[in-house]
């Protein structure tokens, strides 16, 4: 069993707040230590590309799409924007939220400007939203962009939010994606094993990378363990990426689980391109493979409503 005994608790976390951090910590991973995250933040990600199209519900395209998700469906933790947050909170005000603290557009494409994503709040400002709110956030997200020109700004910035946030007792994750011009592949498994070195470096609690892609006849999920032993005491978990077919998806990650050693999964589309009572028991079987570590036929019973 994983209790408050087992939690890692950084030294940067003050002692006022080591309370804080503990249970914020197994609030997000339902008492495992193991991370279910729904993605939420493509509202500025991906603009409305991912919310209103070709095989997407119509119910995707409001915001409140993302919430009823999250109340209705067993998840460790919700990651949005604060404006989301602030705007139906009130609404939704169990949920396990944790604020994606720098956002940028995909409208400037490599090819004519390296990525820079900044930083939209500062901590103390979280904070006191935090308190005012009475709702329940249990840590920051930010993402970086390993071998962007812009790289040292993003890693002085992500630096410095994790230490005021580990001061607070607010969880940490890292988004890392290799991209920019200098990157030759962004899924280069040695590479994403660097990218979550640097988290560790960064003091992050949990990393979030994309999957390395399969090469020299290798599967994605082996060579994906470089990258969890890379990270040391900072926790791997796996995007979701681009929507796959469920039954697809459900046993990639348990190979990422299982194979890898992974310890969650972040998921955006893949869940909320679905309408409401399909999301809901996607989410469901996503968290039976990461939480329950149930056997990849249960996860799939679940999605089906069996």
């Amino acid at each position: 069993m994983f209790t408050e005994k087992n939690v890692l608790v950084p030294l940067d976390v003050l002692a006022d707040f080591r309370d804080d951090y503990i249970a914020n910590y197994l609030r997000a991973t339902q008492n495992t230590g193991r991370l279910m995250l729904f993605a939420g933040d493509q509202k500025i990600e991906h603009l409305n590309d991912d919310f209103y199209g070709d095989n997407i519900p119509e119910e995707d395209n409001n915001p409140e799409h993302l919430f009823k998700i999250a109340k209705n469906a067993e998840i460790g933790v919700f990651a949005t924007q604060l404006g989301l947050i602030a705007r139906y909170g009130m609404d939704y005000p169990d949920l396990s939220y944790l604020v994606k603290i720098n956002s940028k557009s995909h409208l400037v494409k490599t090819s004519q400007a390296d990525p820079y994503s900044g930083q939209l709040y500062s901590v103390d400002q979280l904070m006191e939203f935090k308190e005012n709110s009475g709702l329940n956030i249990v840590g920051i997200g930010y993402t970086i962009y390993l071998g962007s020109e812009y790289e040292a700004d993003m890693l002085s910035e992500a630096a410095q939010l994790i230490y005021e946030a580990h001061r607070f007792g607010l969880i940490t994750v890292l988004w890392i994606y290799p991209r920019g011009k200098a990157v030759i592949d962004e899924k280069d498994a040695h590479l994403i094993a660097g990218a979550t070195g640097v988290a560790a470096c960064l003091n992050a609690d949990f990393v979030k990378v994309n999957a390395p892609r399969a090469q020299d006849g290798q599967d994605s999920a082996v060579l994906l363990k470089e990258a969890v032993v890379a990270a040391g005491r900072t926790k791997v978990i796996c995007a979701g990426g681009t929507n796959a077919a469920p039954e697809e998806f459900l046993k990639e990650l348990y190979k990422q689980i299982t194979i890898s050693g992974v310890a969650g999964n972040a998921t955006g589309r893949n869940i909320h391109q679905k309408p409401l009572d399909e999301a809901v028991r996607m989410c469901n079987a996503i968290n039976a493979l990461t939480i329950k570590k149930a056997p990849i036929e249960e996860a799939i019973r679940i999605y089906k409503g069996e």
